[in-house]
């Protein structure tokens, strides 16, 4: 276990501008192998209908399997090379929960899953990734401090 790496990564995450300018209400925590990602629902974020967007969905599975597989990769930047997402309900309000775990990793090539939740624990959505190493350091330039 690796505290300090998680804590990097957790304030890396939170200080991306994607995170504070347009989805400023993110929580993170990640653990070996493992993250979660929480995000409050706002009207920003809805379709035409008055529900999340797809991408919302997205981000944030994404983010989830991201960062768990960031979690046990503890030297460089990994890449997010493929990942498909399956939204089984829409949701609208409250706290919404993506939970990211790594399946399978090799030297290079990292598998991750992730489910999202609402507030009432429902699954809404979940995703499969791909992940693989890249040659960017992980250090203060790219905000892992």
């Amino acid at each position: 276990m690796d505290k300090e790496h998680y804590s990097k990564l957790e304030k890396m995450y939170l200080q991306a501008n994607i995170n504070t300018k347009i989805f400023d209400t993110t929580t993170v925590d990640i653990s070996e192998g493992m993250a979660n990602i929480g995000l409050e629902i706002s009207e920003k974020y809805f379709h035409a209908l008055g529900a999340n967007h797809g991408s919302v969905y997205f981000k944030l599975l994404d983010d989830a399997a991201f960062f768990a597989v960031n979690s046990i990769v503890k030297d460089a930047f990994v890449l997010t090379t493929s990942f498909n997402i399956n939204i089984t309900r829409p949701a609208n309000t409250g706290l919404i929960t993506a939970i990211g775990k790594v399946k399978f990793k090799s030297r290079n090539l990292f598998v991750a899953e992730s489910t999202l939740y609402n507030e009432n624990g429902k699954e809404i959505a979940f995703g499969t990734g791909n992940f693989a190493k890249s040659k960017i350091e992980l250090s203060e330039k790219i905000g892992y401090r």
